[in-house]
């Protein structure tokens, strides 16, 4: 099943670039047709046309992240929980904690640097030569929805229920560390609690193979919807950008998974087998959080502890987003460029700086990536109107780096097992099963 999902989701991405492109190139004819059917009032042009269609086809993307973010937090919750209880004390929870942090703001500063030296080498907002903007310009993106004070009252939830409804992904896995550490405390009287948290995981994941069946349609519909309406010479105009910056997500890729191979070896073949799924997803969705389940149920094929990868995981789709942050520094100094703003090195190495805290501050804040950087360029007098450079395609570029943080957070989740003494005994299967199996929700006796 996992492999023909895979090669459906990529094909509905084919076919939504060819749907979409050819609505586009046909809009006038179609908008003539509609109209002389009665579909459409003659008040209406062709930029209406292709927003109309753009908006209802949408209806199946909307439907599908909607059912996955019904997955989200009770999935998070449940292995979360689990894993803390078999991790067996508070000792082993900080252990792995601390090796899960030090591994995350490792790849940060690699993340960032990465794309800082990138684009002073490559250059692509070099020649743009727009002109500086009026002072009371705006960007259009709220800046004021990220406000590092508030990010860090943020993460204490006032309210488990308010923030298993918000997908609060961060306040979820703190509530989860209470519980999970309570539960170790008490001991037997909680066993039953851990055998309801161990099914409802099981649950989950077979929920979520129900709704994945539903993700090549999301898929078709996400980007034939954005190449309908914006049409596919905007890929052309941002084209050397875009290039740009997929060059540096592949750079950042090798060095993701030559990290990997340093760590566990051979066995990376076998890693990148298994999470080819998540990535296609979340690079079609242009969601990381449409891709946790299946990164999870991944790790656990490949042999991660479940007490390791349920702890690792959520914590990486929060402070870990190795894509989002490469694309920070990235668009920061590119927006610059454009407007002819030239930082010294030791400007942007304050930017980099700055990033690398304000950074952890994007989990659940809608459009995290544009937000941080816009809060960002005013600090360093860079006109925050020049967000709307890349806001036009935001969506491509969202693509490349989702799936680069799947990357990012099953190599992150693979290198702490490997820290904490290695994998489950069994060697997975070099033949992929036509079925993923359940997430095992209790680990094998030999395992510490």
């Amino acid at each position: 099943m996992a492999k023909k999902l895979t090669y459906w989701i990529l094909g509905g991405l084919v076919l939504g670039i060819i749907v979409g492109w050819l609505i586009n190139a046909n809009s006038s004819s179609l908008l003539a047709l509609f109209q002389s059917w009665g579909w459409i009032g003659a008040d209406k042009n062709e930029a209406a046309l292709l927003a109309g269609y753009a908006h209802y086809i949408s209806i199946l993307t909307t439907i599908f992240l909607n059912l996955i973010k019904m997955i989200i937090a009770p999935l998070v919750l449940s292995t979360l929980i689990v894993g803390i209880a078999h991790m067996g004390d508070t000792a082993a929870l900080g252990r792995v904690g601390a090796k899960a942090l030090a591994w995350f703001v490792c790849a940060s500063l690699i993340s960032l640097s990465l794309g800082l030296v990138l684009v002073n080498l490559l250059k692509p907002g070099t020649g743009v030569g727009l002109e500086l903007p009026p002072e009371t310009a705006s960007s259009g993106v709220d800046r004021a929805a990220f406000d590092f004070a508030t990010f860090i009252s943020h993460i204490f939830p006032p309210s488990m229920i308010d923030a298993m409804a918000n997908n609060s992904i961060l306040q979820i896995v703190v509530f989860s560390l209470f519980l999970g550490v309570a539960i170790t405390a008490v001991g037997e009287p909680a066993k039953p609690l851990v055998r309801a948290m161990e099914g409802l995981a099981k649950v989950m994941l077979q929920v979520t193979d129900y709704v994945m069946r539903f993700a090549p349609f999301a898929v078709f519909a996400a980007v034939s919807a954005t190449i309908a309406e914006r049409g596919p010479a905007i890929l052309g105009t941002y084209g050397y950008f875009m290039g740009s910056f997929y060059f540096g997500l592949a750079l950042l890729w090798i060095l993701l998974v030559g990290a990997a191979f340093l760590v566990v070896g051979a066995r990376t073949r076998l890693l990148v087998r298994y999470i080819r799924d998540p990535i296609v997803l979340a690079f079609s969705t242009a969601s990381s959080e449409a891709a946790f389940p299946r990164t999870l149920e991944a790790l656990d094929r490949f042999g991660v502890p479940p007490r390791i990868a349920s702890f690792v995981l959520p914590l990486g789709y929060s402070f870990n987003l190795d894509g989002s942050m490469m694309y920070m520094t990235f668009a920061s100094i590119f927006i610059a460029q454009a407007y002819g703003i030239d930082l010294s090195l030791g400007q942007e190495i304050a930017m980099l700086l700055t990033l690398m805290i304000t950074s952890k501050g994007i989990a659940g804040v809608p459009r995290a990536s544009l937000v941080v950087i816009t809060a960002t360029l005013s600090q360093f007098n860079i006109p925050e109107a020049g967000i709307l450079l890349v806001l036009a395609i935001d969506h491509f570029l969202d693509m490349g780096r989702s799936a680069t943080n799947v990357v990012g957070n099953a190599v992150a989740s693979v290198v702490v097992a490997k820290w904490e003494g290695g994998f489950d005994p069994v060697e997975p299967a070099d033949i992929e099963p036509a079925h993923a199996p359940a997430h095992r929700a209790t680990p094998p006796a030999t395992e510490s």
